[in-house]
Formats: structure tokens, C-alpha cells, sequence
């Protein structure tokens, strides 16, 4: 099974704001957004990773920009963990992307990563340590990952 999270950062108004294209995939769907955000919210997203799930009811949600028309946003970005027990994994990571373009430049993607707590903690300590912005890019693939300087 394939299941990839990368995180690439690029230079921009840091320490304050971060650039950054996240991709995603499974066996059967993929996608990637450039998205901008407060530099600051990695740190809370790694902290609230790292101690995934709390209870079974438990969510982590990382949403950015707005698919209404008239909110005029240039994209939008959801990362929304949760639990769900199907298929050996209990947890999943919700991804949707959409560019926002009219169609036929219009680019949206939306799917799921199954994965299990105990990845998805580890995925909190990446980016913990990419949220010191002394990397380039973090990968994940739902079990392990690893940090590029």
C-alpha cells in the first residue's frame, strides 16, 4: 500500500509565514496545493500529532482558504485527522485541495490516508523538528518518515 505525505518549504516571509507545496497520495489518489499560513500553527499541528487520539472522538483539524466563490480565496487546504476502524487501521488522515480555478484549469483532490496512532505520532515529531524551519522538505509514507536538510 502506498501512502506518502511530503512537505516541501520554500523561503518566503519566515520566521512569520511559511510557502509550502504539500503533496499527498494513496495507490489511488494524489494531489499537491501550494499553500501559505502562519508559521507558528506547525508547532500547534506537531503537538496535537504527537498526543493523537485522546479519545476515540477525537479530531485535529488543519484548514486553510475557502471553496465559496464569493470568500475569493485563492485555494483550499484541509488536513483533518480522525478515528475510523475499518480495514486493520483506526485513524485517517482527510485530504482535500482545490485551486479554486474555474474549470477546465479547476484542480481538486479529496481522500483519505489510513494510518494508525502510532504513525501518526511520529508524524507529530517530524514536524516538530520541520517547524524549526532549518529543512527543506518532510516526508512521511503513514508509518515512518524523515526530515531533508
Amino acid at each position: 500500500m502506498i501512502n506518502l505525505l511530503e512537505i516541501e518549504r520554500i523561503p518566503y516571509e519566515e520566521p512569520y509565514h511559511l510557502n509550502l507545496v504539500v503533496k499527498a497520495a494513496t495507490d489511488i489518489q494524489c494531489g499537491q496545493l501550494e499553500i501559505y499560513d502562519n508559521a507558528d500553527f506547525l508547532k500547534e499541528l506537531a503537538d496535537s500529532l504527537e498526543q493523537f487520539p485522546k479519545n476515540m472522538e477525537d479530531q485535529i483539524k488543519w484548514e486553510l482558504g475557502s471553496e465559496k466563490p464569493e470568500d475569493k480565496f485563492a485555494f483550499y487546504f484541509l488536513f483533518r485527522v480522525f478515528n475510523h476502524r475499518a480495514e486493520g487501521y483506526t485513524s485517517r488522515i482527510h485530504i482535500r485541495f482545490n485551486n479554486n480555478e474555474k474549470f477546465p484549469f479547476r484542480q481538486i483532490s479529496d481522500f483519505c490516508i489510513p494510518c494508525q496512532p502510532a504513525g501518526l505520532n511520529r508524524l507529530g515529531k517530524l514536524l516538530k523538528e520541520f517547524a524549526e524551519l532549518k529543512s527543506k522538505k518532510l516526508t512521511w509514507n503513514g508509518t515512518e518518515g524523515e526530515i531533508i536538510k
